[in-house]
């Protein structure tokens, strides 16, 4: 599935019969340079398993899928125009770190664009992204409810408290994410919240407008 993190990818790959330690075997692999793409010393290939659907033979290790899924990601990434996220000053890896944001935000394509668009204006106004997703990566808490201290935490995963992208994508996402974090739709919004009863999100341009979201 699109978005996911190595930690929610690894025992779907172990509970379809492929063998060997996923988590550990994507810290990095032979012959792919996450450097091309401007991530400086990354801890993992976070953000660079494509997510996607593979056939491969049985008794196949996860050393025979890693390959394939670096492969696609490089296929797929090649399709996308990076041009206006570079006026942005933003790297490659930028663009999939922000497109693993919007894969864990967004339940509704159209939505994506939109999203896009939040992350980058308050990138622009120099606020905080404040978007809960990086702190539930950084605890691996994706079902819970976050507590008071993960909040308050100083790690720099920490968008509420850390200006700035998060130092790592926070998934693996999908093409259509990292075309919506490449192409942001040209709106002024700021805020989202998402409406009562739905996966769908209501977009703010200030707070005023936010805070009548949340009434």
């Amino acid at each position: 599935p699109e978005g996911l993190p190595r930690a929610q990818m690894a025992p779907i790959i172990a509970d379809v019969g492929i063998g060997g330690d996923y988590l550990e075997a994507t810290k990095s692999f032979k012959g792919f340079d996450p450097a091309q793409y401007g991530a400086v010393n990354p801890p993992s290939l976070e953000g660079f398993l494509f997510p996607a659907t593979y056939q491969l033979d049985p008794g196949s290790d996860v050393n025979v899928l890693i390959p394939e899924q670096l492969e696609a990601f490089k296929q797929n990434f090649a399709k996308v125009d990076l041009a206006y996220a570079k006026k942005k000053n933003l790297t490659p890896y930028d663009v999939l770190i922000i497109a693993s944001m919007v894969d864990r935000e967004v339940a509704v394509a159209k939505e994506r664009p939109l999203v896009a668009a939040v992350i980058y204006n308050r990138l622009k106004q120099g606020m905080p992204l404040a978007i809960d997703a990086t702190t539930r990566y950084e605890f691996n808490n994706y079902e819970d409810q976050i507590t008071q201290s993960q909040l308050e935490s100083p790690s720099a995963y920490n968008t509420r408290t850390h200006m700035g992208l998060p130092p790592t994508p926070i998934g693996n996402p999908g093409l259509d994410a990292i075309q919506a974090a490449a192409h942001p739709a040209k709106v002024n919004y700021l805020f989202y919240v998402v409406k009562p009863g739905t996966c769908e999100h209501n977009f703010a341009a200030n707070e005023a407008q936010f805070e009548q979201f949340n009434a």
